[in-house]
């Protein structure tokens, strides 16, 4: 098992000089995107970094939903800068091209596709050393404070893949949650779809001794591991807070508790799928976000098309839980239980469709789009989305049962309406 420390609590980003002067920090990276750089998250980072005389540079050019091009902007200025430390303020999109920035700039010989995963890229090993990067996430989402996972588009190819390696993970995450209430309402919801989407896969996923080879050698063992007894306990917390809180988090910006909770969710879902992975809602996702035409998601403040990447997960579960059921139903029908199904006159073997039925009305209670056709896909664009998930075999091949190219189709097609 690998996490990163966590802390937690209103009010302790005002600590984060202080983290960098004990690590005795000389030049700090300090990244953000356009929109967080004028509000109350980076302002208090900002306060702390002069109260302790912290020597910084800014860089707040984060690509909401990053793509190689922007990772490789990222890169260059951590390169140029020759930072001892890494400050990360933001939701996953800023945390992971930190985390890319860091690890290119500490291995700066190596290509970019050396680290990026197989097939797409050589998969390496990270054997470097990296500098601290202390993340603060605005976002109850990713849970990329504890991962060690960075997302990107590839945009030659058109499909989301990344870089994943315990080496990559934050040193530290610091959790605060007054920085999830300046979330407009669309994006608390999608944050929040990934880490209901985090909790379901990672708790239904391949189990870790089902895995085979076996790494000839540690330093190969993926960071994605298979659903294991550790992980299991987090995705369940995780989606028991999901179901308690979410709907109340979205519906209402000044429930403090709500918005805490789905911030804390979202670093144990994190802790869960960190080590467990994720398998087909994530990896049929990638495609989905990748060849986006003109969609333009509300409460984005964005000048680029995109598929945020919670809602590009969740509008394949009903139909990718459906089908995963056969194997471990006892965990689907678990999972429709603590999401609010009546499940004491269930049969085990309608586990899929109990699932399926309970995530469709809990996205119908909370106005998500119509499935994929609702953001602009049709039934000519399977065969693109297929072909964009097939080279993800990082998730995919965690899913409980193997999928077929056929599978994968018909999964799609069930997904372009949802209600």
């Amino acid at each position: 098992m690998a996490v990163s420390n966590i802390r937690y609590g209103e009010g302790v980003t005002k600590e984060v000089g202080m983290d960098l002067q004990n690590l005795g920090a000389r030049r700090v990276c300090l990244m953000t995107d356009k929109n967080l750089s004028q509000l109350p998250p980076i302002n208090a980072v900002l306060n702390s970094l002069a109260k302790y005389g912290i020597n910084f540079q800014m860089y707040d050019n984060v690509r909401v939903e990053p793509t190689d091009q922007s990772f490789l902007d990222a890169i260059t200025f951590a390169k140029k800068g020759e930072f001892d430390a890494y400050v990360a303020v933001g939701g996953g999109s800023v945390i992971d091209t930190c985390k890319a920035a860091n690890l290119y700039a500490s291995s700066p010989t190596s290509d970019f596709l050396d680290y990026v995963n197989a097939p797409i890229g050589k998969g390496k090993p990270v054997t470097v050393p990296l500098k601290p990067l202390i993340a603060v996430p605005t976002t109850a989402g990713t849970g990329s404070e504890t991962t060690g996972v960075a997302i990107f588009d590839f945009k030659e190819l058109k499909v989301k893949t990344g870089i994943a390696s315990r080496a990559i993970k934050p040193t530290l995450g610091i959790i605060d949650p007054l920085h999830t209430l300046s979330m407009p309402e669309r994006i608390v919801a999608n944050s929040g779809f990934d880490v209901l989407c985090h909790a379901l896969e990672s708790y239904t996923a391949l189990p870790y001794n089902m895995r085979s080879p076996c790494p000839s050698n540690p330093i190969n063992r993926p960071a994605y591991q298979g659903s294991n007894p550790i992980s299991d306990v987090w995705a369940l917390h995780a989606l028991r807070i999901v179901a308690k809180y979410l709907k109340r988090a979205i519906r209402n910006p000044e429930d403090r508790e709500a918005r805490a909770n789905m911030h804390l969710a979202s670093a144990f879902a994190g802790i869960g799928f960190g080590n467990a992975g994720v398998h087909l809602c994530h990896g049929m996702s990638y495609p989905i976000s990748g060849l986006v035409k003109t969609y333009k998601p509300k409460d984005y403040n964005v000048d680029h098309s995109l598929v945020p990447h919670g809602l590009s997960v969740v509008l394949t579960s009903p139909a990718v839980f459906a089908f995963t059921a056969q194997i471990h139903p006892e965990r689907h029908l678990e999972a429709a239980e603590i999401l609010g199904a009546d499940i004491r006159t269930a049969r085990i073997k309608d586990a899929g469709f109990i699932l399926a039925d309970t995530l469709r009305k809990f996205l119908f209670d909370l106005n998500v789009d119509d499935g994929l056709a609702a953001i602009g896909y049709s039934k000519a664009d399977i065969p693109a989305l297929v072909k964009g998930t097939l080279p993800q075999e990082r998730v995919t091949k965690l899913s409980p049962r193997p999928q077929t190219e056929e599978d994968l189709s018909a999964l799609f097609e069930a997904s372009m309406k949802l209600y």
